[in-house]
């Protein structure tokens, strides 16, 4: 028999992504196979694909997706062909303690769609029937393909384990986790959500998107020109973001603050800016070491914040309210509207290019979208 092939954009080496014709993936019993409608660049597969690499070379990057159910595997009842799907993309060992306990995101010896199996930046992705989940009517593919960083921004705030309600969130980085994050802080009841950034055109999204409290954290420690966006009404113009948060606080600073960045200066910005018993939220990846200021560790600890580290989404094969389902349902009620996000949809055969456009920030971008 001829082995049937597909398109793919194969990452060789660090750096070294091409464009080629690989096998497509062989179905198995339990196993799907789901013809990709559209698949998310994330941020961390930047890093995977011009810096650090993945776990073994060749790899197919690419773990945001959605698409139409292809075929199906012996044993597979639940999927039929022509469904549309998104599909988790941690494949997790079903033996160890935590994913006895249903929490598949901590388990000990997980494989992952795109960093250490093949992912989705590909025409075809094979991934078990567990990992599905249906498209409620009304949700598009594009949105879809966005339901693993919405749920990711989901599971952030709700490790706060507190209400919302009525509260202030400020969060330092308007990418679009970070504004994913905004989107469920307004949904779950927040008060005010204050976004910090240093991309002009990532503040004016978040305006669009009507979170009018946005501002230029690289311009208040440059200590910029009265002009800058988050001059306030009354009092002395603030020049950093603790007080920015602090004068829409009444001094007292926010109830969660979110590093969605991963860069050394938003930490501090974020610790320093939560109030007597907050909590910071620690989601941006950190791309290098972060000091901190002895003051800033005193301040934390006369303070009795909470710090919280978060990774990944909860996710339940038994159909339970996890952070996928709770996404999913809030698209098709309109609640979420992540559609204007998308800034660029790209052909796979273009997808090369458009990493690179990415890499070298040749021009704004939110998110993209690779379509086969």
């Amino acid at each position: 028999m001829q082995t049937q092939l597909m398109a793919a954009l194969v990452l060789h080496g660090i750096g070294d992504v091409r464009h080629e014709w690989i096998p497509k993936p062989p179905l198995a019993e339990g196993k799907v196979r789901v013809r990709i409608g559209f698949c998310g660049v994330c941020g961390s597969d930047m890093p995977r694909i011009f810096d650090k690499g993945t776990y073994s070379f060749p790899t197919v990057c690419g773990h945001e997706f959605a698409g139409i159910v292809e075929a199906c595997g012996a044993g597979v009842d639940t999927f039929s062909p022509g469904d549309a799907v998104v599909v988790f993309p941690l494949l997790w060992c079903g033996r160890c303690p935590a994913c006895e306990q249903g929490n598949y995101v901590q388990c000990h010896d997980y494989d992952y769609l795109g960093s250490r199996s093949d992912g989705a930046f590909a025409e075809f992705v094979v991934a078990p029937k567990e990992n599905l989940i249906h498209v409620p009517q009304g949700v598009t593919l594009e949105e879809a393909a966005m339901t693993e960083p919405a749920a990711v921004a989901l599971h952030a705030l709700r490790r706060v384990g507190t209400s919302l309600v009525g509260k202030t969130i400020a969060i330092f980085g308007a990418g679009p986790v970070g504004l994913m994050a905004a989107h469920w802080a307004r949904i779950m009841g927040a008060a005010a959500v204050l976004l910090f950034d240093i991309v002009g055109e990532k503040l004016a999204l978040a305006k669009q998107l009507g979170f009018q409290h946005a501002f230029n954290s690289a311009a208040g420690r440059a200590n910029a020109n009265e002009n800058r966006p988050y001059s306030v009404a009354r009092g002395p113009v603030p020049r950093d973001c603790a007080e920015i948060v602090n004068a829409h606080t009444d001094g007292k600073g926010a109830h969660v603050a979110i590093e969605a960045a991963g860069v050394p200066q938003t930490y501090r910005d974020a610790l320093g800016s939560v109030r007597h018993g907050g909590s910071v939220v620690l989601l941006g990846n950190p791309i290098s070491d972060v000091t901190l200021p002895a003051t800033l560790i005193s301040q934390l600890m006369r303070r009795e914040v909470t710090l919280l580290g978060t990774w990944n989404s909860d996710y339940s094969t038994a159909g339970n309210d996890d952070d996928w389902r709770a996404v999913l349902q809030a698209m098709a009620s309109g609640q979420l509207s992540l559609a204007p996000l998308i800034t660029h949809k790209v052909p796979l055969a273009d997808g090369i290019d458009m990493l690179h456009t990415m890499k070298n920030k040749q021009e704004f971008y939110a998110k993209v979208l690779i379509h086969p």
